[in-house]
């Protein structure tokens, strides 16, 4: 995305080496770089991520210089696309380090036995939390966000319409063909509402759900950023659908000219909580270089980006946000979970479900 957030769907599946920032810091890729001076290990560190992710070239520069690395990236497409690459290539590895691994797909790719085990000697706890058991050691925290259901305030004002509250409103003929929410199939915010309605009805209920959502008019897109900018009425870009699946933090990025006021709001009742992590990739060809970016990616320096560049809660509580997200874009008080074994153990069976029921 340009000024939300780029959690796009699924790309092409074809990784391209870009370089984040030419020339930074000290770094050159060179052996016989400026390693010194910098004090750490030379040469080219590459990050394997999905397209979203982001970093200010000054705070990147920052660690280049101090490292003596250069960061490259592998942008294979998005989260679920990224997973299936780490595993397909891990004889192979497309890298040195992987950002975000999420908690729809993290024990996946741990179990494939793509990572080399690693985490911050002095990880603070409360980010350390973030990875359950299955995943510590191996998995860092690293930024946090709700994925769920926005509105156009400014659509169902128009139209004297009680905007809706639940999930369960969702189904009422009151908001037939007002809703677009992303193919989990091929997107990863839609795989976590996918599961946000597992966590909510069950796993005997949630497909009768779904059927009444595509009874009601549900809209399904490919990506986020089509049903955000192509279907959703409040992106200001001719979308006809007032209810579309996105982020809790969206609705800071629609705010009036004075800050007062935004023109979306987030369901906080429909979200499911979605953690992206860090790993070192095994056979990683700079293992050492590897740990300093995932110690990087969670010092208060990067921490303090996150939220300006990728629009996500840091993983770090004590990093101030931005003064509109208490207002609004506060995470959910009460998010839909799923266990990430059952999510492991079922996930591509949900997928297949889903897509017979909605799709056909």
């Amino acid at each position: 995305m340009t000024n939300v957030s780029t959690r796009l769907g699924a790309g092409a599946a074809v990784a391209a080496l870009l370089p984040l920032l030419a020339a930074c810091g000290g770094g050159d890729g060179d052996p016989s770089g400026d390693a010194a001076d910098g004090g750490g290990t030379p040469g080219v560190v590459t990050l394997v991520t999905h397209d979203s992710f982001a970093v200010s070239d000054e705070v990147l520069a920052e660690f280049e210089a101090s490292s003596g690395l250069t960061v490259e990236q592998v942008a294979p497409g998005d989260a679920g696309t990224l997973v299936n690459q780490l595993v397909l290539t891990k004889d192979a590895p497309l890298g040195d380090v992987v950002f975000g691994v999420d908690n729809t797909y993290a024990t996946r790719a741990v179990d494939a036995g793509v990572l080399e085990p690693y985490q911050p000697a002095d990880l603070d706890p409360q980010v350390a939390a973030y990875a359950p058991d299955e995943l510590a050691g191996t998995l860092t925290p690293v930024d946090v966000g709700d994925v769920c259901l926005n509105l156009d305030d400014g659509w169902f004002a128009e139209h004297d319409v009680a905007p809706p509250t639940t999930l369960e409103d969702l189904t009422k003929p009151e908001y037939a063909d007002l809703t677009v929410v992303t193919n989990p199939a091929t997107s990863s915010p839609g795989l976590a509402f996918l599961l946000a309605t597992v966590g909510a009805f069950g796993t005997d209920g949630w497909e009768d759900y779904w059927a009444d959502l595509r009874d009601n008019g549900l809209k399904v897109s490919e990506s986020w950023e089509d049903a955000y900018y192509v279907d959703f009425s409040g992106a200001g870009e001719g979308g006809q659908r007032p209810i579309a699946l996105s982020y809790a933090t969206s609705p800071a990025f629609t705010v009036s000219e004075d800050g007062g006021s935004s023109t979306t709001s987030a369901m906080l009742d429909t979200c499911f909580r979605q953690v992206e992590y860090a790993g070192v990739l095994a056979g990683a060809e700079n293992p050492d270089g590897a740990q300093q970016l995932v110690d990087f990616l969670v010092s208060e320096a990067f921490q303090a980006d996150v939220p300006g560049q990728m629009y996500m809660y840091p993983a770090d509580p004590d990093v101030e946000l931005p003064a509109a997200w208490q207002e609004f874009a506060p995470l959910a008080d009460d998010p839909f979970q799923v266990p990430p074994a059952d999510v492991d153990t079922h996930r591509d069976e949900w997928i297949e479900q889903w897509t017979a029921t909605v799709i056909g």
